[in-house]
């Protein structure tokens, strides 16, 4: 796979669900306490994102920046500007 800027950490403004895109082509993501509630493998095409999970759910996603809108959410690349300011909104 082909290395694209958007891999690592991804959450909500209130990091109550927090995504991690792996290097390897694999995400992980965590919903409050439970960890791990999504995994599967992602591809970036652009500032495109495509996501199968292992359970056969399939979604994909806009970038923009350090701002990721996702199956009608919207997340911030942990730390980033766009995601301090969110967080005082």
């Amino acid at each position: 796979m082909e290395a694209h800027p958007y891999v690592g950490m991804w959450v909500t403004a209130d990091n109550r669900i927090r995504q991690e895109l792996l290097p390897n082509g694999r995400y992980d993501e965590a919903r409050g306490q439970r960890e791990s509630a999504y995994t599967g493998r992602y591809e970036v095409t652009g500032s495109r994102i495509e996501y199968w999970d292992d359970t056969g759910f399939t979604a994909d996603g806009e970038f923009d920046g350090d701002v990721l809108h996702h199956a009608g959410y919207v997340f911030y690349r942990e730390g980033s500007e766009s995601h301090r300011e969110a967080g005082t909104g």
